[in-house]
């Protein structure tokens, strides 16, 4: 039996940025976080491509979205994908973001739905969108590696009095319109009963939430998929997509992939020239991310923690943060603009003043673990799993704008189900019909960000 071909394992590059790299390299090692470094080794995979080979479907990204679409495809379908992945597995956001699973995807508000697409479709997405995350809950539950889950709901606190009255507006649709029971908790309460947050004024009780140890469970869909019969083949990249005489062909530097149908699930690691289909359709945002080391008893004590809830609070520039399980605090926000200014000290500090703002007992606390990672936020807000060409058997799944922990699951069931040719509740939703939107400036975009941040950064920290 031969062995999978292992490519040399190269070294990860702080200054990727996917605007203006050529690709997301080949094989390199894991950015340098908490995740990476508490999840134990990798679970076996297949190797790098090193011949031309011929598959079924072939699913391009092995992040929550492309393992989940694996194994569904394996075990609900019949169908034994191989997926390809550049560097290690889950080697993109799946092992960088905040490990937040709330119920939600994308960036837009359950009354901004309304505004949008009407009562009818918004409470439709709605169901979708809980479906997707009791999908995430099944998945967590069948996984052979323990990701830590801790449930409970999500906690949005609010930093300002305008926007603590912003949030309970929002509370009360989502219980009176969306049969979601969701409390308003006064500052004496949340201090009392979840933790002493010095800028808090008030908060939102969301009882759809868990937190994740996101490399874990990566794996754990990773075991599921392989277990299930698909390969998984890293150090892998797709330099191209193409489409010949009705089957595609997947180019990597190892050999050519042939397949009948594909899934994209590259998220903002998406190489600007593997397919003109994505290109300009999600802006590519940072965002950093810090842990610390373990709190003392007395640290746990000052700063009140009593809940492990994922919690973000109300900023534009969100911070999104949580006492992990072994008591160490987590925080993660905004990032540079371009990867090559991603490791300048000023990110770093803003998020170590936010903690300290949040926590003053945390001052001087050392900081273990510091990383970034892109984010694929689209143009409109909100997620696509779509079939851009009608009739091709190429789908893709993006553009969760930082909520993609949960209903990338979700997604990458979808996702499975339109490459099978199976019909699905909720189908005719405008996330699964219409394509990621494009950009008409889309060469100024970083222009425009550099002013909304400043913009947002002034507005979020108004008294």
């Amino acid at each position: 039996m031969n062995k999978p071909f292992k490519t040399p394992l190269a070294a990860y590059d702080p200054h990727y940025d996917p605007l203006v790299s050529d690709g997301p390299g080949r094989n390199r090692d894991y950015a340098p976080t908490y995740w990476s470094a508490t999840a134990g080794a990798p679970p076996e995979d297949d190797g790098a491509i090193t011949r031309d080979i011929d598959t079924e479907v072939a699913i391009v990204g092995s992040g929550f979205t492309g393992l989940a679409c694996a194994a569904f495809l394996a075990r609900e379908h019949g169908i034994k994908p191989l997926v390809l992945e550049a560097n290690r597995v889950a080697w993109g956001c799946s092992t960088r973001n905040g490990g937040q699973g709330q119920n939600a995807s994308g960036r837009l508000t359950r009354s901004q739905w309304i505004e949008r697409w009407g009562l009818d479709v918004a409470k439709r997405l709605h169901a979708e969108i809980r479906d997707g995350f009791e999908t995430f809950e099944d998945m967590i539950r069948q996984s052979p590696i323990d990701c830590e889950p801790q449930r409970g709901g999500h906690l949005y606190i609010a930093h300002r009095k305008r926007n603590l009255d912003k949030i309970a507006a929002e509370a009360k649709v989502l219980t009176d319109v969306f049969g979601e029971p969701t409390r308003v908790i006064g500052v004496d309460e949340l201090r009392r009963d979840y933790l002493n947050e010095a800028e808090a004024v008030g908060a939102v009780l969301e009882p759809r939430g868990t937190g994740v140890h996101p490399a874990k469970l990566a794996f754990g869909y990773q075991q599921m998929a392989r277990a299930a019969g698909a390969k998984i083949h890293p150090g892998s990249p797709v330099i191209e997509i193409s489409n010949q005489r009705g089957a595609f062909h997947l180019r990597t530097p190892g050999g050519t992939v042939k397949a009948r149908a594909v899934g994209i699930a590259t998220g903002a690691y998406t190489a600007p020239g593997m397919t003109r289909l994505l290109r300009g359709r999600c802006m590519p945002i940072l965002s950093n991310s810090i842990v610390t080391r373990p709190l003392t008893a007395a640290e746990l004590e000052a700063t009140g923690f009593k809940t492990r809830l994922v919690l973000t609070d109300t900023r534009v520039l969100r911070f999104y943060y949580r006492l992990l399980p072994d008591n160490r605090v987590q925080i993660g926000s905004r990032s540079a603009i371009t990867g090559a200014d991603a490791d300048h000290p000023k990110h770093l500090q803003l998020l170590i003043d936010g903690l300290h703002r949040k926590f003053p007992a945390l001052q001087g606390i050392e900081i273990d673990y510091s990383w970034w990672g892109w984010v694929d936020v689209s143009h409109d807000m909100m997620p696509r799993i779509f079939r851009p060409e009608p009739g091709s058997r190429l789908v893709y799944a993006l553009g969760y704008g930082g909520n993609g922990v949960s209903y990338s699951a979700q997604a990458g069931r979808r996702m499975a189900q339109m490459i099978a040719g199976q019909d699905f509740q909720g189908q005719d939703l405008p996330i699964f019909t219409s394509p990621l939107p494009t950009h008409t400036f889309s060469s100024f975009r970083r222009i425009g960000q550099r002013m909304l941040y400043r913009w947002y950064h002034l507005r979020d920290e108004a008294a």
